[in-house]
């Protein structure tokens, strides 16, 4: 079997990070193919770190030279759907890293432009391959836990000081990375948020600090309340200010709750569904039956090269994507109605109004201290991709 041929657009930290799995012929059924960056020095760079690889300083030179049949866009977040949409027009499989956009309109797109294609389009989700969440999302699907009734995450262990902002001009901009702590540290888990319950919420209340805790112009801090189409509740608690920080998600259903902290699953199991004790009791203080237990996790937590060998199998073989790359506008539909409900102080329907989200948007970027027409400022993203 041939093997496919994968290019890498943007090689910063994580792009850089692909090409060596390619190139050490870690991912089976896949080969790097070539490279490409704008940034001053990239070439050298590649010619030493990826030795015999073919380097390109544009994408569109890449995709033409017919030595790709699939890309990886690595590129800082507002570059995704374009270049994304550039390589599916061109007949090109695409992975993006996360996130899939900055504003849905433009996730919406690349989306249309996938479904027109035909190829296959992933989303580095990374974290859909670690068990615990795979086992968290297996039980509440097969009815273990019942009805979801709330929802909680508190992640709150991304502590970054002021150094860290003061480190990158483009960092926690509008114009450089499009928002904060929802966009740059927390994507993973507002994923996993929906990916896990198996549902999205129908309204979002959000409350955003925009340079609360710290010098920037973006969120350092968000607490969100959402309301579900089945009468669940759910909060979503982060930050990048607290030390020591929290990663903890629990989830209520009508037969108990589970709770995912410090990498283990525990499971308070009711004996009966709690409508069911409620129906027939009698005692004023009396509670249903629970169990307790630590639910035994079984399989590897194969991260990113997880989801570039599903990836390279679901050219070679058809096989299911673990994270196909359309439901990458769900966690930014949240992030986004996050930011809109701080901005208008009122509440949001899903799916967001996205014509008024990027207007909103647009008002900040173009206050943003942060200007990619300077060439000192917009080699930054670059370089620095996936260094969050």
């Amino acid at each position: 079997m041939s093997k496919v041929k994968i290019g890498i657009i943007g090689i910063g930290n994580m792009g850089a990070q692909h090409a060596r799995q390619l190139l050490n012929g870690n991912i089976q059924g896949a080969v790097l193919g070539a490279v490409c960056d704008g940034m001053p020095g990239k070439r050298e760079w590649a010619s030493e770190a990826l030795p015999g690889t073919p380097f390109f300083e544009t994408s569109e030179a890449m995709i033409a030279s017919g030595l790709v049949d699939a890309v990886i866009v690595a590129t800082p977040h507002f570059d995704h759907p374009a270049q994304a949409i550039k390589a599916l027009d061109a007949g090109m499989h695409v992975l993006i890293e996360k996130p899939a956009g900055v504003y849905t309109k433009e996730v919406r797109e690349m989306n249309e432009a996938a479904a027109r294609s035909g190829k296959v389009f992933s989303i580095m989700y990374n974290q859909r391959t670690n068990p615990v969440y795979v086992k968290l999302r297996d039980l509440i699907a097969s009815g273990e836990l019942g009805e979801i009734r709330r929802t909680n995450w508190i992640i709150t262990n991304w502590y970054r000081s002021q150094a860290y902002f003061d480190s990158a001009s483009w960092r926690a901009t509008w114009t450089g990375e499009g928002g904060g702590v929802l966009i740059n540290q927390s994507p993973h888990q507002i994923d996993l948020w929906s990916w896990t319950v198996g549902m999205m919420p129908s309204r979002v209340r959000a409350f955003c600090g925009f340079g609360s805790r710290r010098n920037i112009e973006t969120e350092d801090q968000v607490t969100a309340y959402v309301e579900y189409p089945n009468g669940a509740t759910g909060v979503f608690i982060t930050t990048t200010t607290e030390a020591p920080g929290t990663n903890r998600f629990e989830v209520a259903g009508t037969r108990g709750k589970i709770v995912i902290e410090n990498d283990k699953l525990t499971f308070w199991r009711l004996r009966e569904p709690e409508p069911e004790f409620n129906a027939h009791n009698t005692e004023p203080f009396a509670a249903p039956e629970c169990w307790t237990t630590e639910v035994p996790v079984h399989g590897q937590n194969s991260q990113h090269s997880g989801i570039l060998q599903n990836f390279a199998d679901a050219i070679n073989k058809g096989t299911k994507l673990i994270a196909p790359g359309e439901e990458g506008i769900n966690g930014l539909m949240l992030s986004n109605a996050m930011h809109l409900s701080t901005w208008l102080d009122d509440w949001i329907e899903l799916p967001i109004d996205e014509e008024r989200y990027e207007a909103e948007l647009r008002k900040r970027m173009a206050e943003s201290r942060f200007n990619p027409s300077q060439p000192e400022q917009a080699a930054a993203p670059a370089d620095l991709k996936g260094t969050f």
